[in-house]
């Protein structure tokens, strides 16, 4: 099976570590440091031009992950 994040961006379900809100999870600075950190190493891809509202980790392997930033929310994902 396949999530859709974006009209053009789709990931495997089970390659899905975890669907989190950007508004309440990025208030903690550990999180905040963990996708600056994905950003420079090249590992986030913002599949919107609207305002975030969620990022989504996948990840194949152990050391392969990705981050992908949507416009939309945790609970629209959850239910496609």
């Amino acid at each position: 099976m396949y999530l859709e994040l974006a009209p053009d961006s789709v990931v495997r379900k089970r390659e899905i570590v975890g669907i989190f809100d950007i508004d309440t999870s990025t208030v903690m600075k550990n999180t905040r440091d963990y996708l600056n950190r994905a950003e420079k190493n090249g590992e986030v891809e913002t599949v919107t031009f609207d305002l975030p509202r969620s990022f989504t980790v996948t990840a194949k392997g152990n050391k392969d992950q990705k981050i992908y930033i949507s416009r939309f929310s945790p609970s629209t994902l959850a239910k496609r």
